[in-house]
């Protein structure tokens, strides 16, 4: 049974695994630093560990300078570096796992930062033994490797403590212009009654990068652009753009309108061969550097044949939006970075003859990096006998918080709002697995285009060919 253990201070702990990462530094700590840059009357225990171990001084100087970059003051961030410690724990042995967590001040979080089969190995070693239940767990994507092992991490996460008490974290859901799918389709009178498929003829979901591999090697060439980022980020935001209205705005609600919406979302016509595209990037400059072929990049294997630029086609199932297509689209090493959504009307019913038949389509894009929200409409011309077409631009300031502070936040306090529900985490394999399965089989050519480019002749950001 569950152990209450009485907590020595009021004050969470985060307890990072894998802290010797470079998530820790680059995203996590940051994260926490403009969280308590935000809420000065907050405060938080942290405490590292990693199979190597690192001194004091240096875990400290990390901790410090990491919570600096995320804007937290002097003296706050050097009074927690100081406090903070990091112990040298291989979290696949059972015992000295069970006697970290049992040292640690309560409450805790237990954040994950490993690749799924070491967490999924670590939580099937707690198995049946007697856990806090002031503890927390966080985990970092992917949730598995495929849909069995999804169930599978499921199955040991919930043996050891409730679904209330699992964090999921995919960091897209702490981004402010994320966010900002719920406000501009629920809390608009222009918005909220045109989002089905009577008044909307597609939806594009993309996220092109010009960063190219960065020496991540180790983590991406066995994931790819379409575990990377289609298969969790952009599936997530596909479903809060197209999901029903919920009920009420707190964990269930949101999370049962999101799997409502990912148990009907299908490749389109069921064909995962003419729905989905892959390519890979050559040598080329990108913001005028050179960047090497992928297969030559430190670290890959060119046998995997892993893709940087994955496209697919989805359609869902139900009377809302049946009959559009729903595009999801991320790559690296490409000519700009565009991260977004893009909602394209139907032209109207009837368009005065004396305007033409070229009428400019209307478009809101809802810029995800940087956050920036764009309306295209038509508006006539000088002539006035044509239409022109007009963008009402809109950037709203993120207030400093930056995704992780918005997630690590949420976890303090309990809050599994901006979380990945676990038959969440299952339905997004779902969804993609024909599309695995059918590029393992080779079924889908690699396509090839040079660095710094939108990407291979013939495929086009858009529908209407912009960025190629």
């Amino acid at each position: 049974m569950p152990t209450t253990r009485p907590s020595a201070t009021a004050r969470p702990t985060l307890a990072i695994l894998g802290a010797g990462g470079d998530l820790t530094e680059r995203l996590l700590l940051p994260g926490l630093g403009s969280l308590l840059a935000r809420d000065p009357g907050r405060d938080v225990s942290v405490v590292g560990s990693g199979r190597s171990g690192r001194g004091p001084g240096e875990w400290r100087d990390l901790v410090h300078t990491a919570l600096r970059a995320g804007r937290l003051d002097e003296e706050r961030a050097g009074r927690i570096a100081a406090e903070s410690r990091f112990e040298t724990l291989d979290v696949t042995d059972a015992d000295a796992l069970a006697a970290f967590i049992d040292g640690l001040d309560g409450p805790v979080v237990l954040h994950f930062a490993l690749p799924p089969a070491i967490t999924a190995t670590a939580c099937e070693g707690l198995r049946g033994r007697p856990l806090r239940d002031d503890v927390r767990f966080a985990l970092e994507k992917p949730f598995g490797s495929d849909p069995g092992s999804a169930r599978d991490l499921n199955t040991a996460l919930t043996g050891l403590v409730g679904e209330d008490r699992i964090h999921r974290v995919d960091h897209f859901l702490g981004e402010a212009a994320v966010l900002d799918l719920l406000g501009i389709r629920f809390a608009n009178r222009i918005t909220e009654p045109v989002w089905s498929a009577e008044h909307i003829e597609r939806i594009d979901i993309v996220a092109d990068e010009t960063l190219a591999l960065e020496g991540r090697a180790g983590y991406y060439d066995s994931a790819g652009a379409l575990v990377d980022m289609l298969q969790s980020h952009l599936l997530m935001v596909m479903a809060l753009t197209t999901m029903e209205t919920p009920g009420r705005l707190d964990a269930t609600g949101l999370h049962d309108r999101i799997a409502a919406t990912l148990r009907a979302t299908h490749v389109r016509e069921g064909d995962p061969v003419a729905s989905s595209r892959r390519a890979r990037y050559t040598a080329g400059r990108v913001g005028g550097r050179d960047v090497p072929s992928y297969v030559d990049e430190d670290g890959v294997d060119a046998a995997r044949g892993t893709e940087t630029l994955a496209e697919v086609l989805l359609e869902i199932r139900d009377p809302r939006w049946s009959g559009v297509p729903v595009r999801l689209r991320a790559g690296k090493a490409l000519a700009d970075d565009v991260m977004g959504v893009t909602v394209t009307f139907r032209p109207p019913r009837e368009t005065p003859a004396a305007f033409g038949a070229d009428a400019p389509p209307t478009r809101l894009t809802i810029g995800i990096a940087p956050r920036r929200v764009t309306l295209d409409l038509a508006t006539t011309a000088p002539d006035a006998t044509s239409v022109e077409p007009t963008r009402l631009d809109s950037a709203p300031g993120d207030g400093g918080l930056l995704p992780y502070g918005q997630i690590l936040g949420r976890i303090l306090d309990g809050d599994r709002l901006l979380t990945v529900r676990g038959d969440i985490a299952e339905e997004c394999w779902r969804i993609l697995t024909p599309v695995i399965e059918a590029w393992e089989d080779g079924a889908v050519p690699m396509d090839e285009y040079e660095a710094g480019t939108d990407g291979p002749p013939g495929w086009h950001r858009d529908e209407t060919g912009e960025g190629s």
